[in-house]
């Protein structure tokens, strides 16, 4: 097991990548077998990131030269603990293609299911090779492969807004990959190398030069756009309110925090907290633009009355909460950000489940009432109250309201910003909740205290093939809340590592 299991980083992103190649093959006579074998490959690369997260916590990181050439002059796929993320990829995989089965149908034709799914399988493989990688032209080349799948998702319906949303999301996301290639080739002119470890040990001998920095400059700004923080936020809103649902909780729940992955990435493993670079001048900034977008995305979604342009923007402001999180880091005393890493690290998981169950409770509204503006959606839960008191469960969540998914992680964050001395942080962390707050229980009066008017009185509650992944991540933002010591026992080894501490440390 310990043998095979050092095989599975690669073997989980192989899985996906040739799953996506073979759909249209093997789907060829019957379009709709097309699920059963997404489904088949997505269950597949579940079980070898599982064996992969065995390993890394009962043996240690996993380091994978393929072919059997030593880094820095071959390959590297190396596991560690921000590695498994791709554990929360390949499971919001899994539910988000059952859902598909049923919700797919009804915005694209059948013709276009292989398409669809295949689509689906190269984003995630795309993701899983992005966390994987110990090489940073690889890191690019995995980026551009989610990216470019991405774009053709939010467009996949061939709807004219759709196609302008993905054209958009095309031309911000070209800007960001250029930033990052740029990046990559300063750092390469800098060490002469492109693996992660050996760039971190040549940064640490040498002395900091100006294309070290513009390196590292590009390397935000690119992830940034990514991430969707203000002010290269603008992308996101179209393009994750107009696509197929499905895409949206793809796009929302994981694509925006492979932007994070990058900057985690970047910061440090390859920068590294405390060596030669003191990048402590950037995290500030971060941590400021942080701020402004936490507040930008919460007032925005505010005034919305589109359910899922209220989602778009509050993934919005919940990155502003993630990248505040890991922000709050000391160049000489790593372990004062210690509360602040965890409460980030934590927020990305979290607000992958949560975002998920809200957009996939979104789009089974609009399946069955046709309606997406809360106007129109009065009293709709009285008619689809499984679906609506899942979105319930996960707008508490978001809110950050006890004991659900979403408080713990604000908690370690809000704890982060005092022990560090940013009282004004902490403020706009609270403030930001009370809008949360005040725009899901928009929705909440909306649909469950209003009296239901024709035509939503004639629906009923949504297909079991879309509630069962529904009840399971609206049963996750409870559990992940209840049982936080879970989700923490995971977190706070990888918290400690970036900040250069033992996997052990406790504050």
């Amino acid at each position: 097991m310990v043998e095979f299991s050092r095989h599975c980083p690669v073997l989980m992103t192989v899985t996906f990548l040739i799953g996506a190649v073979l759909t249209p093959i093997v789907s060829r006579s019957r379009k709709k077998f097309s699920f059963w074998w997404a489904f088949f490959v997505s269950l597949l690369g579940l079980f070898f990131c599982f064996c992969a997260v065995w390993r890394l916590y009962t043996v240690g990181p996993i380091s994978y030269w393929l072919g059997g050439w030593e880094p820095p002059y071959g390959i590297e796929v190396y596991f560690d603990y921000i590695s498994t993320i791709t554990l929360l990829m390949t499971a919001l995989g899994v539910l988000i293609i059952v859902y598909s089965n049923k919700y797919i149908r009804h915005d694209i034709s059948e013709e276009k299911l292989p398409t669809y799914y295949s689509l689906v399988l190269l984003l995630l493989g795309g993701m899983v090779g992005f966390s994987v990688t110990g090489d940073m032209f690889n890191l690019y080349v995995f980026l551009e492969i989610l990216s470019l799948s991405g774009y053709a998702l939010v467009a996949i319906t061939g709807e004219k807004l759709t196609a302008m949303a993905s054209f958009k999301y095309l031309v911000i996301g070209a800007v960001s990959s250029l930033c990052v290639l740029f990046g990559i080739a300063f750092l390469y002119n800098v060490t002469g190398s492109l693996n992660m470890a050996d760039i971190a040990f040549r940064l640490q001998q040498t002395q900091p030069t100006t294309t070290t920095y513009v390196a590292l400059a590009l390397f935000i700004i690119g992830f940034s756009v990514k991430a969707a923080m203000f002010p290269l936020h603008i992308w996101l809103p179209d393009a994750h309110a107009l696509a197929p649902s499905s895409v949206s909780a793809l796009l929302s729940g994981l694509v925006i925090k492979v932007g994070i992955v990058g900057i985690l990435r970047v910061l440090y493993c390859v920068y590294k907290l405390g060596g030669s670079v003191d990048f402590t001048v950037v995290t500030n900034f971060m941590g400021w633009l942080a701020a402004i977008t936490i507040l930008v995305g919460a007032f925005f979604a505010f005034f919305q009355d589109d359910i899922k342009m209220i989602f778009a923007y509050s993934s919005i402001s919940n990155i502003g909460y993630i990248i505040m999180g890991i922000s709050l880091v000391s160049f000489s005393q790593p372990e004062r950000g210690y509360l602040g890493m965890v409460g980030g690290l934590i927020h990305i998981f979290n607000h992958a489940i949560i975002k998920s169950t809200l957009f996939l409770c979104a789009g089974a509204i609009i399946y069955k009432t046709g309606f997406r503006k809360l106007s129109d959606l009065r009293g709709v839960g009285k008619k689809m109250p499984i679906t609506c008191g899942a979105l319930t469960i996960a707008a508490l969540s978001i809110a950050g309201i006890p004991p659900t998914a979403g408080f713990i992680c604000k908690w370690y964050i809000v704890l982060g910003a005092i022990e560090f001395g940013r009282l004004i942080w902490a403020g706009v962390l609270l403030v930001g909740a009370l809008f949360v707050f005040g725009y899901y229980i928009k929705i909440v009066n909306a649909i469950f205290f209003r009296e239901p008017v024709e035509p939503i009185t004639q629906v009923d509650e949504a297909p079991l093939s879309m509630l069962i992944p529904i009840v399971i991540l609206a049963t996750g933002c409870l559990i992940m809340g209840v049982f936080a010591y879970i989700p923490l026992n995971v977190i706070k080894p990888a918290a400690a590592t970036m900040l250069g501490l033992p996997p052990t440390y406790l504050p």
